[in-house]
């Protein structure tokens, strides 16, 4: 059965991954990105609009499915070699966290729930990612990976 995730990175990066059709983790890191599976739900969070900016966004910011395939890494600048899966993005809304917090199982932890963001990329259940994918109105997008991972 497919999993859910959320990723975390700034949502200029997120924006940068939807339009090419890839995701990338923990600073271009291979292993958050091999614990993902083919048909596996993947929601971004974005903390803020540029990567180390104080401009606050709190939102997810992208849903979608990996792809078939492994991670792969890529040639950037400077020798930065990062690590990418292929994901197919849905059309959604970048949405605010704030108004879920009560409802999501991952933030009804306590005044920490932002603590578990800092590993980049962790778990969720399918019902966390349902309600998300249903506030991002996508939830003809959600029916579908759904399928996908049956």
């Amino acid at each position: 059965m497919a999993k859910a995730w959320i990723a975390v990175a700034s949502a200029a990066h997120v924006r940068i991954g939807r339009q090419a059709g890839f995701m990338q983790v923990c600073h271009g890191k291979a292993s958050p990105l091999r614990r993902i599976t083919p048909g596996d739900r993947v929601i971004y969070y974005s903390p803020t609009v540029v990567f180390g900016g104080k401009d606050r966004l709190q939102a997810f910011t992208a849903i979608g499915a990996a792809r078939d395939g492994e991670p792969y890494q890529v040639e950037m600048e400077s020798g930065f070699r990062p690590w990418r899966r292929d994901v197919d993005w849905r059309a959604a809304e970048e949405t605010p966290i704030r108004p879920l917090l009560d409802r999501l199982a991952f933030t009804r932890v306590g005044p920490n729930w932002g603590y578990q963001l800092r590993f980049g990329l962790f778990g969720i259940s399918n019902e966390d990612a349902d309600m998300i994918a249903e506030a991002m109105s996508c939830s003809s997008a959600n029916a579908m990976l759904r399928k996908i991972a049956a």
